[in-house]
């Protein structure tokens, strides 16, 4: 009776750490998979920023004489959404193809660049047909200048000493007179 007792105990045990063990690696896999999916999220709703790593659309242009910051276009050259990325943000894009991943400067926009999307500058168009549209993991080195986010709130938080809504104070005048002197008078031609 006393060896039945034992090994009852010992397979309840043995059923109990079992089935533990079998909740909490479920419970691991949920939470992982549950994680990763989450920080895809995260990712596509992240606020481009130095060091952020964004998914976007990218195409390729060919054509223009001038872009919008005033530059000709060159390689090296992106378009991008000036609201996403600023003119002068440096990114690195990996397409996983090899031929266009690199560093790029954003120094163009277009009507149809908007959101994540980028346009990357070619030389001949017949690569940029070839490119096509594919996704591409973007990795912002830089944030460029964006003058519609530099407000008169921004200023006034940089300069407090600054007050634009009080009008400046007239110069004031002298109390008292100046001494006249008489000028020499010159005889005239």
């Amino acid at each position: 009776m006393r060896i039945s007792h034992s090994l009852w105990r010992k397979l309840v045990v043995t059923l109990v750490f079992g089935l533990g063990f079998v909740l909490v690696y479920q419970a691991t896999i949920l939470d992982s998979r549950y994680a990763a999916r989450q920080s895809q999220l995260r990712e596509d709703r992240a606020d481009p920023g130095p060091g952020a790593r964004l998914r976007f659309v990218a195409t390729a242009y060919c054509t223009g004489e001038v872009t919008a910051s005033g530059l000709s276009p060159r390689s090296g050259i992106a378009a991008a959404d000036p609201e996403v990325l600023p003119t002068g943000s440096v990114v690195q894009i990996t397409s996983g193809g090899g031929t266009h991943d690199g560093v790029y400067t954003i120094m163009d926009s277009g009507l149809i660049v908007k959101g994540r999307r980028i346009d990357i500058y070619t030389r001949n168009c017949e690569e940029a047909v070839r490119f096509g549209r594919r996704t591409v993991q973007l990795f912002v080195l830089r944030l460029g200048w964006n003058p519609r986010a530099s407000g008169q709130s921004l200023l006034d938080a940089l300069l407090p000493w600054r007050d634009t809504r009080r009008p400046a104070a007239p110069p004031r005048l002298p109390t008292r007179s100046l001494p006249s002197t008489d000028l020499p008078q010159f005889p005239d031609r």
